[in-house]
């Protein structure tokens, strides 16, 4: 009977204690910093409020698409290295098509030598690099009017092998697309390419340019505002769009379902998140206590941030549909104070059996040796 009597003398010091010793995770808010402003210890907790979102929102406005990919607006092509080119001299098929006129035009066509110059009968070699069709047209044209009364020529290319626009990354198709004379913009790229929608992180495309890298939100630029079919590309660009599999956003705690949830857009909601994990526990689940922790990987130079909804009515997730996770952020959902006793009674209460059996073993056992 001892042995109850401190098994009761515990059970009550943990009712008085807040419960300290009942198992479960929970989050201790009442030692974090409150506000924006981080003081020197490594966690601030912030509260998730109508001003907050109007901050954030106000920031996601303000991330425009740089105004120097706008600017550009790309030249007349210029032939390079590597080209096919088709020259017609009309009246003159014996310069059009040397190869004869039942040959494919590609039979016909003559390449622009690594050194970017070229073969013409009558013209010689001449430097055609750097040239535009026009440009090189005229050209033609000239040197042939010493042999050829009013020479009419036309060129064309066929083969467009000098310019390129890299593409790697969570496409389909990552093979080079060749600029032609046509303008290549960044939409007709991405479309030729093809996003994997299984893999891809759309939210951060990713455009190198003349040794810059620019960062681009595929779903600020399409399909609303059709800002990528104003971006123009341009010799030399790479396109790199990252896979989800090391974008993840963590949801933890009373949850149906714990589990981590890959980045495919940059909008993913905290209310989105709660639903893909399944809502919360209703049986378990503590509804005032649903946080987001962000920034505890850099926890040792930057202070972490502990967003904290207070959903204690189901109007409180009007605010999380709202909120926006990012990558690598972890959203934990504490357990009600009942929760935390059940989980506790259903340790001790089998503890309190077995010292129960063995108390009472020892009480017989004593009076049958006449103790």
């Amino acid at each position: 009977m001892k042995t109850l009597s401190l098994l009761a003398v515990a059970v009550l010091t943990c009712s008085l204690g807040g419960c300290i010793w009942a198992p479960g995770q929970h989050l201790a808010t009442g030692s974090l910093t409150r506000g924006n402003e981080a003081d020197n210890g490594h966690v601030q907790l912030v509260p998730i409020t109508p001003k907050l979102l109007a901050m954030d929102q106000a920031t996601a406005d303000s991330r425009t698409v740089p105004a120097t990919l706008l600017a550009y607006k790309p030249e007349p092509y210029r032939i390079g290295a590597g080209d096919t080119l088709y020259i017609t001299v009309w009246d003159h098929p014996e310069l059009t098509s040397p190869a004869g006129p039942q040959q494919q035009t590609a039979a016909n066509g003559r390449l622009v030598r690594s050194d970017g110059t070229l073969f013409y009968p009558y013209v010689g070699q001449l430097k055609v690099a750097g040239m535009t069709i026009e440009e090189l047209r005229k050209a033609i044209g000239d040197k042939l009017a010493t042999y050829v009364e009013k020479p009419q020529v036309d060129v064309n290319v066929i083969g467009y092998d000098s310019q390129h626009v890299m593409v790697n990354g969570a496409f389909e198709k990552t093979l080079p697309l060749p600029i032609t004379a046509v303008p290549l913009t960044l939409a007709q790229a991405i479309g030729a390419a093809t996003v994997s929608p299984g893999q891809a992180n759309i939210s951060d495309l990713m455009l190198t340019r003349d040794g810059h890298v620019y960062h681009l939100d595929l779903d600020q630029l399409d399909p609303g505002n059709s800002l990528a079919e104003n971006i123009y590309l341009k010799d030399g660009d790479r396109l790199y769009l990252p896979y989800n599999d090391r974008q993840e956003a963590y949801v933890l705690g009373e949850i149906n379902r714990p589990m981590a949830i890959p980045f495919k857009t940059a909008s993913l909601t905290l209310t989105q998140a709660l639903g893909r994990a399944g809502g919360l526990n209703q049986t378990t689940a503590k509804g005032k206590a649903v946080y987001v922790i962000r920034g505890a990987k850099d926890i040792e130079t930057t202070p972490a941030t502990v967003y904290e909804l207070n959903a204690d009515s189901p109007a409180a997730f009007a605010l999380a549909d709202h909120f926006k996770v990012k990558p690598g952020d972890v959203v934990f959902v504490g357990a009600a104070g009942v929760t935390r006793w059940n989980r506790f009674f259903n340790q001790v209460l089998p503890l309190a059996t077995a010292l129960s059996t063995v108390s009472t073993s020892q009480y017989y056992f004593d009076h049958a040796n006449g103790n």
